[in-house]
């Protein structure tokens, strides 16, 4: 395996820790449900990527590149599911309630809805394709086998840097739950931000 180059992981980390669907929601799972959902979380954002990955080097993601209605279908199936999760918030129902006694549908829960939200992001597979070749090299001899690294580390990354967000949000939970006011107006934050990267989706071109 070749060294990864500094500006890869600089790059990487940049988009990694910037808000997104996946921050937002695995902050979410640890402010409501506590730190093994908000690292069960981070797990799924990150398993959400692997899709993505194949599409890129399948092929997939010329298609959603090149026909509107493959990358329509795929992008509103991913605004409707962001306005559920944010109608889900605001009834404190779903992988988002909280919890308080033991569920053995909640870890499910929260790893299909953590995965479905970035399997359901078109923008992820060009983006493979956008960005990892650029740290390929042109004489690079097995340019599948990189590709391969370079999502290994960026795939790493994501699932450390959501965990911390997870696992600090989760460390504010006693302070959060205790207090319904503040507990309220975190919903409706959450809610809101859901519905903003819904709308964000929706006027993502390709």
């Amino acid at each position: 395996m070749k060294l990864v180059s500094l500006e890869f992981l600089l790059t990487s980390l940049i988009i990694v820790a910037s808000p997104g669907t996946g921050a937002i929601y695995t902050i979410a799972a640890g402010l409501t449900r506590g730190a093994k959902a908000s690292v069960l979380a981070a797990f799924a954002c990150t398993l959400g990527i692997v899709p993505h990955l194949l599409a890129a080097m399948m092929g997939l993601a010329a298609l959603l590149h090149a026909s509107a209605l493959a990358f329509a279908i795929v992008k509103y199936a991913g605004v409707a599911y962001l306005l559920w999760m944010a109608w889900q918030t605001l009834k404190e129902q779903g992988a988002l309630s909280v919890e308080t006694t033991a569920d053995r549908r909640s870890p499910w829960r929260v790893l299909v809805d953590g995965l479905a939200l970035n399997v359901l992001n078109p923008k992820l597979s060009i983006f493979f394709v956008a960005f990892l070749p650029q740290f390929i090299a042109a004489d690079e001899a097995s340019p599948m086998a990189r590709m391969l690294e370079l999502s290994g580390v960026f795939m790493a990354m994501t699932f450390v840097v959501f965990a911390l967000y997870g696992l600090f949000a989760a460390a504010m939970r006693d302070h959060v739950v205790s207090r319904p006011s503040v507990m309220a107006w975190l919903r409706r934050t959450f809610a809101a931000a859901f519905v903003a990267l819904g709308a964000k989706l929706a006027l993502t071109e390709r």
